[in-house]
C-alpha cells in the first residue's frame, strides 16, 4: 500500500491564504500533532509527528506551543485515547472542506466505531449502502488524514486481518493501537476479532 502519511493530497483542499496552526504533543506511543484551521482540525498525525513533519506536511501552518481550547481538548482526548482511556473523540470538529462526499461519509461511519471494538471495509461499504465498495472503503481510509480522530484503525479487512496501515509502523500501530483499546474496553484483542 501506498504510503500517504506525508502526502499533502489526501486532506482537506483549502483555500493557499487559508490561515493554518500546527502543534505536536507527546503521547504514549510517540510524538502526535495536529494541523488546524478556523473551522477545525484539518489533518492529524500519528508517531513521528515531529515538527519537521508537520512543516513537510502543512509548510504553510505557523506551529504554536498554545492550541486555543478546542484543541487543547483535542489534543487531550488524543493523548487519553492513546494512553489506554476510553475516551470517544467524536466531538472534535473536522475541517473536511474538499473531501469527496464518499470519503466524508466512510470517515462519520468510522468515528462511529466505539473504542474496543472493530468493523470491516465490507460492513462499513454495506452500511454506505453499497456493499460491493470494500475495496473502495479501504482505499478511503486509508486516505484518512485524521487518525485517529477518525479510528481508521478499527477497520479491518475480510475475516478481521489487519490490513495495511499507512500511518508510520504500519500493521503493526494499528495493532499496538488495538491492543490498548481492547485492554481499555477490559477484553482480550482477540475476543473482538483475529487480529491476524
Amino acid at each position: 500500500m501506498k504510503d500517504l502519511v506525508d502526502d499533502p493530497d489526501i486532506g482537506p483542499v483549502l483555500p493557499p491564504d487559508e490561515p493554518l496552526w500546527a502543534h505536536s504533543f507527546d503521547t504514549a506511543l510517540g510524538r502526535c500533532g495536529v494541523v488546524w484551521s478556523e473551522r477545525g482540525i484539518v489533518a492529524s498525525l500519528l508517531p513521528d509527528a515531529s515538527p519537521a513533519r508537520l512543516k513537510r506536511r502543512h509548510p504553510n501552518a505557523r506551529p504554536t506551543d498554545e492550541p486555543p481550547p478546542h484543541i487543547a481538548h483535542a489534543v487531550e482526548g488524543i493523548r487519553a485515547l492513546l494512553a489506554g482511556e476510553m475516551r470517544d473523540l467524536g466531538d472534535i470538529v473536522l475541517d473536511e472542506r474538499g473531501i469527496p462526499e464518499f470519503r466524508r461519509q466512510v470517515h462519520a461511519l468510522t468515528r462511529a466505531i466505539p473504542p474496543g471494538q472493530t468493523r470491516s471495509y465490507g460492513e462499513i461499504a454495506k452500511a454506505l449502502g453499497q456493499p460491493g465498495a470494500a475495496r473502495a472503503v479501504g482505499r478511503a481510509e486509508g486516505d484518512n488524514p485524521f487518525p485517529p480522530i477518525v479510528p481508521c484503525h478499527r477497520v479491518m479487512g475480510a475475516g478481521g486481518e489487519p490490513t495495511g496501515f499507512s500511518a508510520p509502523g504500519g500493521v503493526e500501530t494499528k495493532r499496538r493501537m488495538l491492543l490498548i483499546e481492547a485492554r481499555a474496553a477490559g477484553q482480550l484483542a482477540g475476543d473482538q476479532q483475529k487480529l491476524f
